[in-house]
C-alpha cells in the first residue's frame, strides 16, 4: 500500500473473565489507541485505515474473544492477512483456572457469553477448547489467577512494556512457598527459611507477612538486616551491568516453607530498598500467600 507506515498491533484475547478488560485499560495508558470487543472480520478494516499515510495512530490494541460469535472463527486467518502491515503484531492470551473464573462471574451479574441456560463450568470449558489454537499461536499467555486488579496491570507492564523503561531494569520480587515448587520465571532465588518461621507463633500463623505484626517479627532480626543488606547490594551492584548490556527485567524470588510470612515481608522490603535507585522500577507478586494447604 503506498504511502502507508508500519502498525504497531496487540490482539487481546483469551477466557471470558480472564482481565481482558484489565489488561486493555494497561494499554490506553501506554498511549495505545484501543477498540474492545472488535469483531473478528473488521480487524483487517481497521489495520487498513490507521496504516494510511496522515494516520495519527501508530500503536493499536483491541480485544477480540467468543463475543464475536460465529466470526470468532476467522481470527487466524485475519491475522495472517493484517501481520504484513504491522511492525509487530503481538497475541496476549489470558487465562485463569476454572475455579477462579467460576468464583468472578458468581460474584458478578454478568452472563458467560458460551452459557445459555446451562451451567457455568460447561461454558467456560467449551470457551477453552476454541481458544486453544489461538492459544497456541499467541506471543504471550498470562495467567490471572489469584491476581487482583493492580497485580494484573503489574504483569502486563512487566511482560509486555519492560523495553519501554529507558536506562532502567524491571525488578519483580516474587515470594513463594518450596513446598509449592520454585518459580519457573526466577532469575535468581533466595531462601529465607534460614529464619524462624511465624507459623510456629500462634497469634501471628493466621497473619500474613503483609500484615504489620510479621513483617515486624520477620525483618527486624538481626539476621533479616543483614540479608536485606547484602541482597539489595548485590542487586543494586548488578542493575548498572545489566541496564548496559540492555536486560530489560529482573525476577527475582524470595522462597520460605508456605510463601506466606517469612518470603512475603522480605520480598516487601527488597522492594521498597530497591526502589530508591533511579535506574529500578519495581513491583511485588506473592504467588502463595492465599494458599494454605
Amino acid at each position: 500500500m503506498s504511502g502507508a507506515h508500519p502498525l504497531a498491533l496487540t490482539v487481546i484475547t483469551g477466557l471470558s473473565g480472564a482481565g481482558k478488560s484489565q489488561a486493555v485499560a494497561t494499554f490506553e495508558d501506554m498511549g495505545f489507541f484501543c477498540i474492545d470487543n472488535l469483531p473478528p472480520q473488521m480487524l483487517s478494516r481497521v489495520v487498513d485505515l490507521f496504516s494510511l499515510e496522515g494516520s495519527r495512530v501508530d500503536r493499536l490494541a483491541v480485544v477480540i474473544d467468543v463475543r464475536g460469535a460465529q466470526y470468532f472463527s476467522e481470527l487466524g486467518e485475519v491475522l495472517d492477512s493484517v501481520s504484513a502491515l504491522c511492525a509487530g503484531l503481538r497475541v496476549l492470551f489470558l487465562e485463569a483456572s476454572d475455579e477462579s473464573l467460576v468464583a468472578r462471574y458468581q460474584s458478578t451479574r454478568r452472563p458467560h457469553p458460551l452459557v445459555h441456560g446451562g451451567p457455568l463450568l460447561a461454558g467456560i470449558q467449551e470457551e477453552r477448547r476454541l481458544l486453544a489454537p489461538l492459544r497456541e499461536r499467541a506471543d504471550v499467555v498470562i495467567d490471572t489467577t489469584g491476581l487482583n486488579v493492580h497485580e494484573l496491570r503489574h504483569r502486563v507492564q512487566e511482560t509486555l512494556f519492560a523495553g519501554e523503561l529507558r536506562n532502567q531494569l524491571l525488578v519483580t520480587f516474587v515470594s513463594f512457598g518450596f513446598k509449592f515448587g520454585v518459580p519457573t520465571e526466577a532469575d535468581m532465588v533466595f531462601d529465607a527459611r534460614f529464619l524462624p518461621n511465624p507459623h510456629w507463633v500462634d497469634e501471628l500463623r493466621p497473619l500474613t507477612g503483609l500484615d504489620r505484626e510479621v513483617s515486624e517479627f520477620v525483618v527486624a532480626r538481626p539476621e533479616s538486616h543483614g540479608f536485606l543488606e547484602r541482597v539489595a547490594g548485590l542487586l543494586l551492584f548488578l542493575v548498572p551491568l545489566y541496564v548496559a548490556e540492555q536486560k530489560t527485567q529482573l525476577v527475582i524470588a524470595i522462597g520460605c516453607t508456605g510463601g506466606r510470612h517469612r518470603s512475603v515481608a522480605l520480598a516487601e522490603a527488597l522492594a521498597v530498598s530497591l526502589s530508591k535507585d533511579p535506574q529500578v522500577e519495581t513491583s511485588v507478586r506473592h504467588r502463595d500467600v492465599a494458599r494454605s494447604g
